[in-house]
C-alpha cells in the first residue's frame, strides 16, 4: 500500500466530524466554516479507501453551475497528488486508479442520477434543495451498497434542511452538529463585529449564527406562508370527491413541469396535492391524471401552451386535448402582477402539508435575485429549482380568480315584506 499525502489540514472541528462520522449526517454551518473543503475530502477518502468493486461518490449542489463554481476546483486541487487520476472536465469526474470516481451533480438536472449507485453523497446547501431529491432520487441510489450521506449548509428558513434538522438531531443514527460563528472561533470577533455593523440582522444571525428563524432574503411569499402555518392552514386536506379538481400547469420542455390540484369550496381554495416531473410528454401526464382518480374540472395553463411546434405544426393544447386534456388558457399577465396576485390569494388557501410538501418548499423558496456586486435586489425572480412550482402557483392564482368569484343574485322583494 502507498501512501500519498494530500494537501489538506483540517481544522480542529472538522478533524472531529471526519473522525466521527456515521451513516447519515448532517452539520449546520456558518458562511467559511471550511464545510465544500470537507466534504470534498470526504468523498476522495471515500473514493479511495472503499473496499466494494469500483466506488462512486457523488457531490451534489442545488444547480449544477453551482457544483462546478464551489467544489469543482477543490475536487482537482486534493486529487491531483494521486497518481494514475483522469480528469474529466466535460462531465466534472475524476476517475481513480482503483475504479474509484467522484463526480458533481446539480438539483437543476436530478435525472442525471437516476440509474446510478453511490458508496457515498454530500448535499450541499441543502436548504437550497427541493425536499424530494434525496427521497427520490439519492436515497435508493444508496441502497444495495448501504451508502453514507452529509447533508450540510446554511439556514434558508423553515424548509426542509429545517425540518430534517428537527427530525434527526436526537437519532443515535445520525450525527448533527450546529456551528455557530459566535462558537467556533474560526471567523475572529472583529470581523464578526464588522459584518454586524453592515449586514442585516436577520441576514446575518441566519448566515453567521445558524438561525432557522429568519426568513429568506428576498422570498415573495414568506409571510402569507407564514400566516398560513401559523393558523394551521398547512395541514391535512383530504380530497372531496363531491367537489370538482381544477388543475394548474407550468410547462416544461428541457425544464419541469408543475402541477397543482385544487378544489374551491366556498370562498376557500384547498390545495389537495402537488407533481412534478421533468423530460415526460402529456401521454404520460394523461396517464398519471388518471391514476390519481380525481373527478377532474378545468385544466389551466399558461399562454405558450398555444405555441405551435415546428415539426409537427400542432400547438401542445391541440396535442393535449387528443390524449384527454381541456386546456384553458390563463390570461397573460406579468410576473409583478402575478406574484401579487399570488400573495393575495394564499390567504384563502388550504395545503395539504404531506402532498403538497414539495410545492410548499418552492413557494419558501422563491426568491428575487440578488446583485452581489450592487449589494441590491434586482426586479426579477431568481431561477432555480422552485420557479416550476412558483410560477404554476401564479397562474393558478389568476385561473382560479373566476372559479371562487361569487355573483350576486338580484332577489326582488315584496314591499308588504318591508314593512
Amino acid at each position: 500500500m502507498t501512501r500519498i499525502k494530500i494537501p489538506y489540514q483540517p481544522r480542529v472541528l472538522q478533524r472531529k466530524i471526519h473522525k466521527n462520522l456515521k451513516r447519515w449526517n448532517l452539520f449546520v454551518c456558518h458562511r467559511r466554516f471550511g464545510k465544500t473543503v470537507m466534504a470534498v475530502n470526504e468523498l476522495i477518502k471515500g473514493a479511495a479507501t472503499t473496499p466494494l468493486l469500483n466506488p462512486r461518490l457523488a457531490y451534489l449542489a442545488p444547480l449544477y453551475k453551482q457544483a462546478k463554481a464551489i467544489a469543482w476546483d477543490y475536487l482537482k486541487h486534493y486529487s491531483r497528488p494521486i497518481p494514475g487520476i483522469k480528469i474529466n472536465e466535460s462531465e466534472l469526474r475524476i476517475d481513480y486508479p482503483n475504479g474509484g470516481r467522484v463526480q458533481l451533480f446539480g438539483c437543476d438536472n436530478p435525472d442525471a442520477l437516476r440509474g446510478q449507485y453511490f458508496d457515498g453523497v454530500v448535499l450541499d446547501e441543502y436548504a437550497q434543495m427541493p425536499g424530494n431529491v434525496f427521497s427520490e432520487v439519492v436515497r435508493p441510489a444508496l441502497s444495495d451498497r448501504k451508502g453514507w450521506a452529509i447533508f450540510t449548509g446554511t439556514p434558508k428558513g423553515k424548509n426542509s434542511f429545517y425540518q430534517l434538522h428537527e427530525a434527526v438531531k436526537d437519532s443515535p443514527d445520525w450525527l448533527v452538529g450546529v456551528y455557530k460563528a459566535s462558537e467556533t472561533g474560526i471567523i475572529d470577533k472583529k470581523e464578526l463585529n464588522d459584518a454586524k455593523l453592515i449586514m442585516d440582522e436577520d441576514d446575518y444571525l441566519q448566515e453567521y449564527e445558524c438561525s432557522f428563524e429568519s426568513a429568506i432574503k428576498g422570498a415573495y411569499y414568506s409571510k402569507q406562508l407564514q400566516q398560513a402555518q401559523d393558523e394551521n392552514r398547512i395541514t391535512s386536506v383530504p380530497y372531496d370527491p363531491a367537489v370538482q379538481v381544477h388543475t394548474v400547469w407550468d410547462l416544461g420542455i428541457g425544464d419541469a413541469t408543475a402541477i397543482w390540484f385544487a378544489q374551491i369550496v366556498g370562498q376557500e381554495i384547498h390545495i389537495i396535492d402537488y407533481y412534478e416531473a421533468s423530460g415526460e410528454g402529456f401521454a404520460y401526464y394523461a396517464k398519471y391524471l388518471k391514476e390519481k382518480n380525481y373527478v377532474y374540472g378545468t385544466h389551466y395553463a399558461p399562454h405558450d401552451i398555444e405555441a405551435r411546434e415546428l415539426g409537427s405544426g400542432k400547438s401542445r393544447k391541440e396535442t393535449a386535448l387528443k390524449l384527454g386534456i381541456r386546456f384553458v388558457t390563463v390570461a397573460r399577465l406579468g410576473v409583478d402582477d402575478g406574484i401579487d396576485a399570488a400573495r393575495n390569494t394564499i390567504p384563502k388557501c388550504w395545503f395539504d402539508k404531506e402532498k403538497c410538501k414539495q410545492g410548499l418548499d418552492a413557494l419558501w423558496n422563491y426568491h428575487k435575485e440578488y446583485d452581489e456586486k450592487r449589494k441590491e435586489f434586482k426586479l426579477k425572480p431568481f431561477h432555480d429549482w422552485s420557479s416550476h412550482a412558483a410560477d404554476a402557483f401564479r397562474y393558478l392564482a389568476v385561473g382560479l380568480k373566476k372559479e371562487t368569484q361569487v355573483t350576486p343574485m338580484n332577489i326582488e322583494i315584496p314591499a308588504s315584506w318591508m314593512g
